[in-house]
């Protein structure tokens, strides 16, 4: 019997996380002439726990406010260029997290058709 939770491992938690995060950065970038806006970003750490057959991913992720390089008179800390290199640094990531999760469904295909 296939555990589908196991045989994808944390690949689907990683790009729901990348979907939220290019949420959080579209926001930023939406209100980078909005005052005293905070700009935010959303970290994660993935940790494999446990040894054997009883191997499991953990997940932890946080929104946490960024602290701008240079500050601004009306209190909003988004620095757009910065956003912007996240966000496009943001998406290359999906991509290939996608394709780390297209690898396993097309390994899991294959095994189901004995080949």
């Amino acid at each position: 019997m296939i555990h589908l939770d196991k045989a994808l491992g944390v690949h689907p938690e990683v790009v729901q996380f990348r979907l939220d995060r290019a949420a959080v950065l579209s926001s930023n970038i939406a209100n980078v002439d909005t005052p005293n806006y905070k700009a935010m970003d959303l970290t994660f750490n993935a940790v494999l726990s446990g040894i054997g057959s009883t191997k499991a991913w953990a997940m932890d992720s946080s929104m946490q406010y960024r602290i701008p390089v240079q500050r601004t008179r009306d209190g909003n800390t988004v620095e757009l260029e910065t956003e912007q290199a996240r966000f496009a640094k943001n998406v290359m990531d999906y991509h290939q997290s996608l394709a780390f999760l297209q690898s396993k469904i097309n390994g899991l295909k294959s095994a189901i058709k004995g080949q």
